[in-house]
């Protein structure tokens, strides 16, 4: 498979075995056996974290979607009867959470968090109150900085969208999985993938080309 712009430093996904491997595995599970809790945490901890992430461009709310997922994995595993592989299963839980996480940040934490800036705005200093700028763009490698453009523009397209882009590219997923785990059909995956890598492409054009040396050069004496 050729490499793109979304194989960059990111964990690939493990495939899961055959459906009878992930029946014995659930019914491990449903034994209340420990070393396959394990097996199912080193098989999906980090793919599912990995896609929290994409979906949310967060960490912290991408740890907190983890959590939950595997709450729900354990709490609903009675419910696995095969008809999907496990990671399919899991996934779709996954992005169910991701989507409640963003819902309840448009709800609560923008509120929250502007409430207390109102509130506590006379008592900051200039200082406190001028963002800081964080590391100047040429302080990273040009391969971080493309990341970090892909990683945001992912964040600025249309949720629906960006969930079969992820599902997609960075997931490795087959159409029909992705039909699969969103519960859609495979021509309106098709047509998701299409629409979101075309929205994609326009917020990074012209954005992943190296910065010109000039910028690069210290400036002359005046």
């Amino acid at each position: 498979m050729a490499t793109s712009i979304f194989d960059l430093n990111s964990e690939r996904t493990l495939e899961p075995g055959p459906v009878s491997e992930d029946m014995e595995l659930a019914r491990a599970l449903r034994a209340g056996s420990e070393a396959a809790y394990e097996t199912l945490l080193s098989r999906f901890q980090q793919p599912v974290y990995n896609l929290a992430l994409r979906l949310l461009n967060d960490p912290s709310d991408a740890a907190d979607v983890v959590q939950e997922v595997f709450l729900k994995v354990f709490r609903n595993v009675d419910h696995f009867r095969g008809q999907s592989t496990l990671k399919t299963w899991i996934y779709r839980i996954t992005v169910n959470e991701a989507n409640n996480q963003r819902r309840w940040f448009f709800r609560h934490r923008r509120r929250e968090v502007g409430l207390e800036e109102e509130a506590n705005e006379d008592a900051r200093s200039p200082v406190e109150v001028i963002p800081d700028g964080g590391r100047s763009p040429f302080d990273y490698a040009f391969d971080q900085e493309k990341q970090s453009l892909v990683e945001c523009a992912l964040g600025r397209i249309n949720p629906a969208f960006r969930e079969s882009v992820v599902l997609r590219d960075i997931a490795d997923l087959s159409y029909e999985e992705i039909a699969e785990v969103l519960k859609l059909s495979l021509g309106t995956v098709k047509s998701r993938i299409l629409r979101g890598r075309e929205a994609l492409r326009q917020e990074l054009e012209g954005r992943l080309e190296p910065q010109p040396a000039l910028h690069l050069m210290p400036k002359t004496a005046e």
